[in-house]
């Protein structure tokens, strides 16, 4: 059972990979990298690419709809030669975004724009493709069941014809964004629809959407998938990965073990990002992790006027809410 950690943009960077990496997932995939801004030399883009010491594989996701900018972006990820690339371990691969529902990001034609035109992402499947082959990592495509309704079997046709070695479904269309729940029954229609490449190993097919526990992620087992994705219910609960694993086996933390996690969490962000983007980025983070428990609302409080690490590292380990 493959378990890998879905891509969220403003939280899935090198820090939080690798602790997800130390619970159990298999790979991660990174945030979001625009092609065209990689193309044009962007540095903030780069450092979306950034791939840390101790991190599990690490797909690099591309988004963008032209075919050739596309797998320039891709050679260039591949090969490292880019101002500010920064590699611990080379990328495991490269993923396609087809998927993202975001207005500013379908707007332009990309994401799940793209399932609009299958040819169009055959096209850009193929162009990505080549370059993969070539550097000898596999090429995934994540999208959607559709727009607003289920054309997924379809478009898994085209992008798996044209090259792709895994797909990833998550199982609600671009209409429903992150509401309703999921629905992996969804996914028993693309497998049908690429039956013989999965089960020829040909291509992996990952599940993806609303997988907080082993009964949720066993619902994709069960309609074809070969792997599934965590995304949200990874946030503030890296544990998931361990219980994925091995549910019968599996203790939940206690408050000292989350508040230890958290609290290193907070030092390697600010180590990497400096102190007062660390800590800002840290308060939605540390959200997460603390949300449910007694008293959780008044230190949400405190830490978002925290503009120090020590400041928030105080916080947090005086907390009751945090002690067992």
């Amino acid at each position: 059972m493959r378990i890998a950690l879905a891509p969220m943009a403003g939280y899935t960077d090198s820090v939080f990979r690798r602790i997800c990496g130390e619970m159990g997932a298999d790979y991660a995939v990174s945030e979001m990298i625009s092609a065209a801004a990689l193309v044009m030399k962007d540095r903030k883009t780069a450092e979306l690419a950034k791939i840390g010491e101790g991190e599990p594989p690490v797909v690099l996701q591309l988004f963008g709809h032209d075919p050739a900018l596309m797998a320039e972006a891709a050679e260039l990820l591949l090969s490292g030669d880019y101002p500010g690339c920064s590699y611990a371990s080379p990328p495991a691969g490269i993923d396609i975004n087809m998927g993202c529902p975001v207005r500013k990001i379908v707007s332009n034609g990309d994401g799940s724009a793209l399932m609009l035109d299958p040819p169009l992402a055959a096209r850009i499947t193929a162009a990505v493709k080549e370059v993969c082959a070539r550097r000898g990592v596999p090429l995934s495509v994540k999208f959607r069941m559709g727009w607003d309704s289920l054309t997924a079997p379809d478009f898994a046709r085209a992008v798996v014809s044209a090259g792709a070695d895994r797909i990833t479904l998550h199982c609600r269309t671009r209409e429903q964004m992150y509401m309703p729940s999921a629905d992996p029954s969804a996914a028993g229609a693309v497998f049908a629809a690429v039956k013989e490449e999965i089960l020829g190993g040909k291509t992996a097919f990952c599940g993806n959407g609303d997988i907080d526990c082993p009964e949720a992620a066993e619902r994709y087992f069960i309609n074809g998938c070969t792997e599934a994705a965590v995304g949200r219910a990874a946030l503030g609960n890296p544990w998931l990965f361990r219980q994925l694993k091995d549910p019968a086996g599996f203790v939940p933390p206690g408050k000292d073990e989350i508040r230890a996690l958290v609290i290193r969490m907070v030092e390697d962000v600010v180590r990497e990002k400096g102190e007062i983007r660390g800590v800002r980025e840290s308060r939605s983070r540390a959200a997460y992790f603390i949300r449910g428990l007694r008293g959780s609302a008044a230190l949400r409080d405190s830490l978002n006027h925290a503009d120090t690490l020590s400041d928030f590292v105080r916080l947090l380990d005086g907390s009751e809410a945090l002690r067992d």
